[in-house]
């Protein structure tokens, strides 16, 4: 037998334990995994970004296990469980790979692309944008309507006309924060103008190959990083932050800046 089926058996056999004897497994619904669901995905994407390959290991079976566990709860309502599952998404994988699994042609990922996303308007005549999630961090979404517009063809045609726009929706920022005579004046335009120049910011670094999420990210991960080596240096010297000036927080930041070239 396939050792990879005796070990998803062996899974779903402890599954199978944990709900019927684990007080706190037993008291588990979809809505109380919600919110662990969403934290064991975060900490994967942690861990591709780390690189680190043993924990990216780790937390593909915390996520698994997550969706182990949403199959068990469909079972016991009798609503699926989890050969549907699988067998589900097995037809919707051979349905959207016409190219692999029936006669279509295409010519690289792009077309791939295309092709997909026409299948699934096709699914029940849900609009292009349909399938991102309302629920999605902004940045994400962003990301995802982008790609999805850019499939069925409304893009920009090169990176120039991009850059152009990022640099119009700046100018734009910039003519409503000049123009308030308050803190609370133009509140409103302001934050839409901000919006828009992240949007257009997102569009532009797709247009570079640059994953805007990642990117971010590994800028919060050097922050943090610099401000922690800022904060400890300081400590170590018997001082608070907060009794500092910044120009003595920056030596301490700059030496941080060195150490990670």
């Amino acid at each position: 037998m396939d050792v990879r089926l005796i070990a998803f058996e062996r899974l779903l056999n402890i599954m199978d334990d944990l709900r019927a004897k684990c007080p706190w497994d037993q008291k588990q619904t979809f809505e109380s995994l919600r919110h662990l669901t969403i934290e064991e995905t975060y900490e994967l994407s942690d861990a591709i970004l780390k690189g680190d390959k043993n924990e990216i290991k780790k937390e593909i079976g915390d996520v698994l296990l997550h969706l182990v566990f949403y199959s068990k709860l469909g079972s016991e309502t009798k609503d699926f469980d989890i050969t549907d599952v699988i067998n589900s998404l097995c037809e919707k994988m051979i349905y959207r790979h016409p190219h692999i699994y029936g006669d279509v042609k295409v010519e690289n990922s792009e077309e791939v692309i295309q092709n997909w996303e026409k299948l699934k308007q096709k699914e029940g005549n849900k609009g292009a944008l349909s399938g991102v999630p309302n629920s999605m961090p902004s940045l994400l979404k962003a990301l995802r309507i982008q790609d999805k517009a850019r499939a069925i063809g409304f893009d920009w045609e090169d990176p120039n006309q991009v850059w152009e726009k990022v640099q119009e929706e700046l100018g734009e920022l910039q003519v409503e924060v000049t123009s308030r005579a308050s803190v609370n004046e133009n509140a409103e335009k302001i934050e839409n103008e901000f919006g828009d120049v992240f949007f257009a910011l997102i569009n532009y670094a797709r247009f570079l190959n640059v994953n805007s999420e990642d990117a971010l990210e590994k800028t919060n991960k050097k922050f943090i990083s610099r401000f922690n080596y800022m904060e400890q240096k300081i400590l170590a010297q018997g001082k608070a932050l907060a009794d500092c000036s910044l120009t003595e927080m920056d030596v301490f930041w700059n030496e941080a800046k060195k150490l990670e070239n």
